[in-house]
């Protein structure tokens, strides 16, 4: 029973590795373009650590919107698990 549920984990593994990412819509490409020419001060076509730190919560909420906000750890299911 433990190999069949060993298994089963490794190939659900392997299924969630073959996903394609996401493809953005034109929209969140404009918006992606639009913050890396104010905030990627490096232009190297990324927004580093620092970089993001600089984002305006406005801009921030415009990504969120978007669907371009980041997703954060929730500590209480660190805390949980």
């Amino acid at each position: 029973m433990i190999g069949l549920g060993c298994a089963l984990a490794l190939t659900l593994n392997a299924a969630d590795a073959d996903k394609k990412p996401h493809k953005r819509t034109p929209e969140q490409k404009a918006l992606m373009k639009e913050m890396l020419s104010k905030y990627d001060s490096d232009k190297n076509g990324k927004l580093s650590k620092e970089e993001q730190a600089k984002i305006s919560s406005e801009d921030r909420e415009k990504m969120e919107k978007a669907g371009l906000g980041q997703k954060k750890k929730n500590k209480e299911n660190k805390t949980a698990k």
